[in-house]
């Protein structure tokens, strides 16, 4: 049977940031920052999921998916990052939990979505060795209390993002410009998240675990070995530094020697971090383009703007056959059991017209981008289920509320969410599928 989904993270959507026992995350510190996020935004208030989840669950089965991804915000469920659960928080996630099932949708959890407490950041976060343990005592405790109602868990959603945007060039939180640092949050979130495969299975060996990472496929407009050097460069460093830990044992040693720089590995790592999964989710939306630079830190090679592309609103290309090949790639180089879509979507100027929100550009996105899969499916990827990016416009990290990639557009003075042309065609093609 084929998943159809959305997904959403917590501190993106819910608010109700300094309620209901909920600490201080690392977005809440990084966003006071001036100058890091656009307009000075915050998820202060966000979208008000925590208050409006109903309303939120209620679009979700409106639109006829099956399975409904977000994210459990630690901050507010073990405010200190270790030690005493907050009731009111896990009651939270017992009425999101409950809801969902009570209207035919399958919760499906990813445990970090880049929300460190805030006060595991100030022991050292990601760099500190002791936070990866700590995450899997936070994961086990998840399981216990909702692994009764939930079976599919994500234990950590594209550690490219927090550990290289977020601690080697700092435009995400919290916000450290350092290589070294940054090699030491890649492995010590890898084995956060083998530590948490193990944890989670310990509760219930029934569970579907598994792990989101993110890919960016490159190309070159060159034809220079150095240019295809650059292509070798810009996968081992988005891509194949993450998948190959994970489903390898290894890093990749040609961006380990590029670095020069001395992984924290310890005995017995990395058979934890490549425990075997049930799936892997995997978040697409666009290929970069790149070209040789020898000048250019900590790899040689950067991104450069093709000409004559569709881009979204975001900047990034469009190219629906890149997923086909990626999926295709990720099949035959990796062997997953299943792959999820965990995400997949596009931003674009939205604007309400009359109370209606017509959105082309991201119905043809989303067209597209199905096909493009179903193709690889149907060339035997097993590609078992798609949760489109994202269900409800919301506070897009760095770029504040400025960017909308929902299906449903939200109003933020009234918090009125006007379901897009988009999440139109999203629920036909789920109810003709």
């Amino acid at each position: 049977m084929f998943t159809w989904g959305v997904s959403t993270s917590a501190y993106q959507i819910e608010g109700a940031a300094n309620e209901g026992g909920r600490a201080p995350s690392i977005w809440d510190t990084f966003s006071r920052i001036p100058g890091a996020v656009a307009k000075g935004d915050n998820g202060d208030v966000a979208c008000d999921h925590y208050h409006r989840y109903e309303e939120d669950l209620d679009l979700i089965k409106w639109l006829g998916v099956d399975a409904y991804h977000f994210s459990i915000a630690w901050p507010r469920v073990i405010p200190n990052g270790k030690g005493p659960l907050n009731q009111t928080g896990l009651d939270f996630y017992d009425r999101l939990i409950d809801g969902a099932l009570e209207r035919g949708i399958t919760p499906w959890p990813t445990l970090y979505h880049w929300d460190l407490p805030q006060a595991a950041q100030d022991k050292g976060g990601w760099n500190n060795r002791d936070t990866a343990y700590w995450f899997a005592e936070y994961a086990h405790a998840m399981a216990e209390r909702f692994g009764d109602r939930i079976k599919n868990w994500v234990t950590i959603n594209e550690p490219f993002c927090s550990a290289w945007l977020g601690h080697l060039y700092g435009v995400m939180a919290p916000g450290i410009k350092d290589l070294q640092t940054g090699i030491n949050a890649t492995h010590h979130l890898l084995l956060g998240h083998g530590l948490a495969v193990d944890a989670l299975r310990q509760v219930s060996a029934d569970f579907k675990v598994g792990i989101t990472l993110n890919f960016t496929p490159a190309i070159t407009l060159g034809d220079s070995a150095e240019d295809q050097l650059a292509v070798q460069y810009a996968d081992g460093f988005d891509n194949r530094w993450f998948a190959d830990p994970v489903f390898k044992a290894s890093y990749p040693k040609d961006i380990v020697e590029a670095f020069g720089k001395e992984v924290p590995i310890q005995p017995g790592d990395m058979d934890l971090i490549s425990r075997p999964l049930d799936f892997l989710g995997l978040n697409y939306y666009f290929r970069q383009t790149v070209a040789y630079d020898e000048s250019a830190k900590p790899l040689p090679y950067k991104m450069v703007t093709a000409p004559n592309v569709e881009r979204t609103g975001m900047g990034w290309e469009v190219h629906a056959g890149t997923f086909t090949e990626l999926l295709k790639h990720i099949n035959n180089e990796y062997q997953p059991k299943e792959i999820f879509i965990t995400e997949n979507g596009s931003a674009w100027d939205d604007v309400v017209v009359d109370g209606k929100v017509d959105d082309p550009n991201r119905t043809s996105y989303l067209a597209r981008h199905l096909d493009a899969m179903f193709e690889a499916k149907n060339a035997g990827v097993p590609v078992n289920g798609y949760f489109a990016w994202s269900l409800i416009d919301n506070f897009e990290w760095a770029y504040g509320y400025d960017k909308r990639f929902g299906l449903i557009y939200v109003d933020y003075p009234t918090q009125k969410r006007i379901p897009k042309s988009s999440a139109y065609y999203y629920r036909d093609r789920i109810k003709n599928s």
